[in-house]
């Protein structure tokens, strides 16, 4: 899970019920963290990404917002900044300690159409979740941002996943919501099913064609986060937000479509240092470090997209895995 890199926290809110489908994530570096994104497809929605550039002044974020909503829920990220404020967590903008501004960039899916037009998240479903958040295990599937997501025909959901390289923690969150398909129709097998590690899914994978009722929407977004505990600069750091993106092209099909807005975040929170090499190939050094750490970044995003599909139960009006696959998860 994320949360296995230190330093991270997640918390969900959501609505789900008559007229609500929807929600609001927040991943949480309260210390602050290197940040960076990588935005793909036409159809973006989001909050604070330019001042990510690298050759932009702040270098630390304190919280990334990813909520439902359409650009309505991009308002979520303001309860996420009082939350922060309130603690004197923030960027220093003077000398007393209240005198901060948290750093919270976001993004939303577009999931209006789960529920009614008018419900959508708001600042307080964003300061809601930050009140939930810890560094213990995450829900997974319909909760938070991942409520009203949609993949293709199925419903979508958030996923998480991890791995160590070289004594460094990687891990990802995604709310699976893209325009594309992420499992073969003709045999129930997710498309990043083989990124699988020691049988973490769970899942007897069927081999019979299945049919999803739901019609698929031409309006989506997958967003995510990848952490991991190395300390990088902004320009590394945005490196692994590219490899996010490799993980999830692997998960869907198609990617990245005009009508995504695919946005992945990347936070180091700089806990331990990249080798450093020494003579004329120390660059070369940590290149390659950085190199296994996009690696590791690009599997677990994908897996973190196969766990949000399998995790997700049925709301909205479409249909889950588990409903058109009963066979393959335990009951």
């Amino acid at each position: 899970m994320i949360t296995d890199v230190p330093g991270v926290l997640v918390g969900h809110h959501h609505r789900i019920g008559p007229g609500w489908a929807t929600g609001t994530t927040v991943v949480l570096t309260p210390e602050g963290a290197t940040g960076a994104v990588d935005q793909r497809g036409g159809a973006p929605g989001t909050r604070e990404t330019n001042l990510l550039e690298p050759e932009n002044l702040v270098q630390r974020v304190h919280a990334i917002c990813l909520s439902g909503g359409s650009a309505y829920g991009l308002a979520a990220a303001d309860g996420v900044m009082r939350w922060l404020s309130e603690r004197n967590l923030g960027l220093p903008v003077g000398t007393e300690p209240h005198q901060v501004v948290p750093i919270v960039p976001g993004a939303v899916i577009f999931d209006l159409p789960r529920g009614d037009w008018g419900n959508r998240p708001d600042a307080s479903f964003g300061y809601r979740a930050c009140e939930a958040a810890t560094a213990g295990p995450v829900p997974q599937g319909t909760v938070g941002a991942g409520a009203g997501a949609q993949v293709g025909s199925l419903k979508g959901g958030i996923g998480t996943a991890s791995e160590v390289v070289d004594g460094f923690t990687v891990g990802a969150l995604a709310v699976v919501n893209a325009a594309g398909e992420a499992v073969r129709f003709d045999t129930g097998l997710p498309y990043a099913a083989d990124h699988e590690v020691d049988g973490e899914f769970g899942v007897t994978w069927p081999d019979r064609p299945g049919q999803a009722s739901a019609p698929g929407t031409d309006l989506n977004t997958t967003i995510g986060v990848v952490a991991v505990d190395a300390a990088l600069s902004k320009a590394e750091c945005r490196r692994i937000a590219v490899a996010g993106q490799d993980g999830l092209a692997r998960a869907v099909r198609p990617a990245h479509t005009m009508f995504d807005g695919d946005t992945v975040f990347a936070l180091a929170t700089g806990a331990r240092e990249l080798p450093a090499g020494q003579g004329p190939f120390g660059e070369r050094s940590r290149a390659l470090a950085l190199d296994a750490l996009c690696s590791a970044a690009a599997r677990v995003f994908a897996r973190a997209m196969v766990h949000g599909l399998l995790n997700a139960e049925q709301a909205g009006g479409v249909p889950a895995y588990r409903d058109v696959w009963p066979e393959a998860l335990p009951a």
